[in-house]
């Protein structure tokens, strides 16, 4: 039972209320005196541990039904949805131990990880694609889908102890949790390998607590300190750092719990004569404690054990600092001398883009100048080196030059570089040296920069405009030496042109398949700080002994390391700002307007989509209160008393505090840019409800309106029709969530508005069908034929990833690996390459540009034609005939073309072997009608990191 907060007065005579006032009614039945202290009127001990023995076993039930509804064929599909794309494969990189990035914290990751490492995941699976088989590989994706499938069970019995400590009745707490229960957005998402049902339940459980504490803490100082109050404030804490470190959504959650916590402690300030400012600044330090330190501490905890399980390079280390790569498995470099000398060989590395290697590989570049390519490369690799030169032949004891390449290693005493000098840098796999020219560079066609190329032979004195002036930059540079002579990795430096005067340059700009899409290095004149400057990493000369003094990258050591990640992942994240096919803005969130499709094969389909009935009484609820909070300070501001009525009073913070935390979850995301899904509204969704079922309780069962007070079996009628409905739409609409078969016309029939865009062409007409089509897939025979028939029609190219290049023989092969980093072969060795290249053309025939076809958009039917052809190329670029009847080279054709790895890629480990691309000539093949259009509404994984990543660069750069 529980307790009252203050004794209750004795009876007293009071006049007869005025006809129809039904809250005087109330208060004269309740009145209570008003507390002195900073208790609040009407309210009561709500203490979740210490409800009837019925009411845990209505919870035990609830948990029940919501793990038949969550765990119901939790086995389809069995191949890859949506965003498991990203998360599944978060969890092979966590299992081999591989570094990536993502713009989530890792507490969700990890505990998936946990569960399919428990089944036996070896992280041999890499979930690169949505609709991927699971079951041929033998993944255990059931026991990975099992960890968000707990969380969305356990938020039904959080989501009936929450309006418990809310002060409602059982039956508003059991309408609640099934809500939860039947809501098939939740559902949907609880059933995959996503990190929201973690989010959810994390949110959930923070409501929870916060709601008990705010209970124990509005009965009064009698209450304050005590081990109930402590402990709910204690798992508050924990509820922040959970659900923080889960998303970075948590920070709604943590406002919410902020904002009320400086109304309690603005309270607490006014009551002076119960809390002195002893006892308040216990109050203060108490919440700081709890709601500050402890959720920093489990969010860096968190990444910590990150860090303790990516040991190694990966996909994402390209993201980082060289200092944060140092620190991984086989990026460490040893103590390299510290001083640079003329006729060092170097490695030089630019400051800004993640820091490329400034590299040069026997490529020509197809425009300009065609000379030798110079780039910047991500990867170690011998054409990194560089041999720093004076602008002058060296001289020996006896005044007279010392000849050859080797002269510099001939030098009677050591030679530093210092600020100022005019250097050369001589490139020593291909005998060419740094140059630049007022030519345009073959992207970046501004006459502010130049090209620069690597020009010369072995033996070539050089020319003037291979002349580079060092000025190096004191403010960043390491104080001391370094600002006044080059040493390796303390000293950043800019290299200016001197025959032009533009710095040597790099930025975001990739260059096409022909430079393999390295980045671009220019000459700007005039180019930003950060992208002109360049530092030493590798430096080795005869001359410095084994006992010079030498350096290494600082070690940022874990704080540094967290901070570092930190700003990349928000970097990132708000660099997701490319358009998707099921992304969807805000406004549209409360009214279900769209939503997102997941997945689709087998003529079934998988679209995340919630129970409308429950989303929008949810939403008419925050409409009702919205309406009352104006309509109360009309009135309150006309004078009347209404808040002298403690139920009135009750009703206004109650719900206010579960409006506020709708809102706090719902804004923000008005002012972000970057890609959003209906998947973010649901922590808001959840305080909406909340609010609707408090609204309910007080209708039915606390404001003496219509006389429902008084008649609890209606409300209970009321819980029992609202929740059958909420069952019956629920069940209309569950094949999308469930993935199970559906005929077309059970999908029109459901099918509201034409915005909600899944395809009910999908399904077949009849569940006769679906026996037909599940007989002819279980076959061996068939499954073989149907991947035959796949693989058939899959467009055929070589020169992709993977493809087979004809070389003379293996030696020869390793030779060339030697010789180019990610570049096509040197010269005599002929390559193929193949392409798909899809053009648009006007009715007769005349090629359109990007404006014309934008123009034309929505207003003609596009239909697609694969154009290619086939070239021989040397590389110089020249074409070669083929002969007349010659086939192409086995192992160049029926290469499949997959699309673009949509995991977080980083920098890619290894340079393709690309190859030059083709022209493009009509063909007779043409593609289905509408082929386009639909695969537009395929599904596809919801950001692309790499990609955000480099835009939000761009856009920082001021060129």
């Amino acid at each position: 039972m529980a307790r009252s907060s203050s004794a209750k007065p004795p009876a007293r005579a009071s006049p007869p209320p005025a006809p129809g006032n039904a809250s005087t009614k109330s208060k004269s039945k309740s009145a209570k005196p008003k507390p002195d202290d900073y208790s609040s009127e009407g309210v009561e001990d709500h203490d979740v541990f210490l409800l009837p023995i019925s009411d845990y076993k209505i919870m035990l039930a609830i948990t029940a039904v919501s793990a038949l509804v969550r765990l119901f064929r939790i086995y389809q599909p069995s191949s890859v949805v949506f965003d498991e794309v990203h998360f599944g494969g978060f969890a092979s990189k966590y299992i081999k131990g591989k570094f990536f990035m993502d713009v989530h914290p890792p507490l969700a990751k990890l505990m998936i990880t946990l569960f399919g490492w428990l089944a036996g995941f070896d992280g041999n699976f890499d979930f690169k694609d949505i609709g991927k088989d699971y079951l041929e590989p033998g993944v255990p994706y059931v026991a990975m889908r099992m960890f968000p499938a707990i969380c969305g069970i356990l938020l039904a019995p959080v989501m009936f102890l929450t309006l418990k400590a809310a002060g409602c009745r059982t039956s508003t707490a059991v309408m609640g949790a099934g809500l939860i229960i039947f809501e098939n957005g939740l559902l949907t998402q609880a059933r995959l390998i996503l990190l929201d049902s973690p989010l959810m339940i994390a949110t959930g459980f923070t409501a929870l607590a916060f709601t008990s504490f705010t209970n124990q803490h509005e009965l009064g100082p009698s209450r304050a300190f005590s081990l109930s109050w402590w402990f709910w404030l204690f798992m508050t804490g924990i509820g922040l750092g959970i659900t923080f470190s889960i998303k970075w959504v948590g920070l709604f959650t943590i406002a919410w719990v902020g904002f009320l916590t400086l109304v309690q402690l603005w309270v607490l300030l006014g009551d002076y004569k119960h809390v002195t400012i002893r006892i308040f600044a216990k109050h203060f330090l108490a919440r700081a404690f709890c709601l500050i330190v402890i959720p920093l501490g489990i969010y860096m905890s968190m990444f910590a054990i990150h860090f303790l399980c990516l040991v190694n390079p990966g996909d994402g280390d390209g993201f980082m600092s060289p200092e944060f790569q140092s620190t991984l498995r086989t990026k460490a470099m040893k103590d390299v001398p510290a001083d640079v000398l003329f006729g060092s060989r170097l490695v030089i590395r630019h400051v800004n883009t993640q820091g490329g290697y400034l590299h040069s590989h026997p490529l020509m570049y197809p425009t300009g100048s065609k000379q030798q390519q110079v780039t910047l490369y991500p990867h170690k690799d011998d054409n990194n080196l560089w041999l720093l030169e004076n602008q002058t032949q060296p001289l020996d004891s006896n005044g007279q030059p010392i000849n050859g390449t080797n002269a510099w290693y001939k030098l009677p005493e050591p030679q530093y570089v210092k600020n100022g000098d005019i250097i050369r840098l001589y490139h020593l796999a291909t005998h060419r040296r740094l140059h630049s020219h007022d030519i345009r560079p073959p992207i970046t066609e501004a006459d502010w920069q130049n090209e620069v190329s690597a020009y010369g032979y072995e033996g070539f004195d050089g020319d003037a405009n291979d002349l580079f002036r060092v000025e190096i930059v004191k403010k960043k540079s390491k104080p001391g030496v370094a600002q006044e002579r080059l040493r390796t990795i303390d000293t950043k430096f800019r290299l200016v042109h001197v025959m032009t005067g533009c710095v040597l340059f790099s930025h975001k700009v990739k260059l096409p398949d022909w430079a393999s899409e390295q980045q671009e290095v220019t000459c700007a004149r005039g180019g930003t700080l950060p992208n002109s400057l360049w530092y030493i990493e590798s430096n080795e000369h005869p001359l410095l002994g084994p006992d010079v003094e030498k350096v290494n990258y600082r070690n940022p050591g874990f704080f540094g390391k967290f901070w570092e990640l930190q700003k990349v992942m928000w970097k990132t994240n708000a660099g997701l700002t490319d358009s998707h096919a099921w992304d969807s803005r805000p406004p549209s969130w409360p009214i279900l307007r769209r939503g997102i499709n997941f997945w689709g094969k087998d003529h079934r389909q998988v679209y995340l989509i919630g129970n409308p009935l429950i989303w929008w009484s949810a939403s008419a609820a925050v409409a009702i209160y919205i309406v009352f909070k104006g309509i109360a300070i009309l009135r309150w501001q006309r004078s009347c008393n209404d808040y002298a009525n403690p139920v009135f009073k009750r009703f206004d913070y109650e719900i206010g505090t579960s409006v506020l935390g709708w809102a706090l979850h719902y804004f923000p995301f008005y002012l972000m840019k970057r890609q959003l899904f209906l998947h973010h509204y649901f922590p808001a969704l959840y305080f909406s409800i909340i609010a609707l079922c408090q609204i309910y309780d007080f209708v039915s069962y606390r404001f003496s309106l219509f006389g429902l007070k008084d008649k609890p079996m209606i409300g209970r009628l009321g819980v029992i029709v609202f929740l059958t409905l909420s069952f019956i739409v629920f069940t209309l609409l569950s094949p999308l969530a469930y993935g199970n078969a559906w005929t077309k016309a059970e999908c029109k029939r459901v099918k509201l508005f034409k915005t909600w865009d899944w395809d009910c062409n999908t399904f077949l007409d009849n569940y006769d069908a679906y026996k037909t089509v599940q007989t002819f897939t279980s076959s061996p025979m068939a499954s073989q034929t149907a991947q035959q028939s796949v693989k058939a029609q899959q467009p055929k190219a070589v020169g992709g990833k993977g493809a087979q290049i004809p070389v003379a023989d293996q030696k020869q092969k390793e030779e060339v690996k030697q010789q180019v980093s990610g570049a096509p072969l040197p010269p005599n060795q002929k390559v193929i390459h193949k392409e798909e290249h899809i053009e648009y053309r006007d009715q007769y025939g005349n090629l359109l540009n990007e404006e014309q076809v934008k123009a034309l958009e929505g207003k003609v039917e596009f239909k697609t034609r694969y154009e290619t052809r086939t070239r021989i190329i040397d590389s110089q670029g020249n074409t070669i005939i083929l002969p007349p009847g010659e086939k192409l080279p086995e192992g160049l054709d029926n290469q499949g073309v997959a699309p673009p790895h949509p995991d977080v890629e980083g920098v890619d480990r290894s340079t393709s072997q690309s190859l030059i691309p083709d022209e493009a000539i009509p063909e007779a093949k043409q593609s289905v009608e509408g082929e386009n259009e639909q695969e537009n509404h395929a599904p596809k994984p919801a950001s692309e990191v790499n990609e955000a990543t480099a835009k939000a660069d761009e856009e920082k750069e001021e060129l």
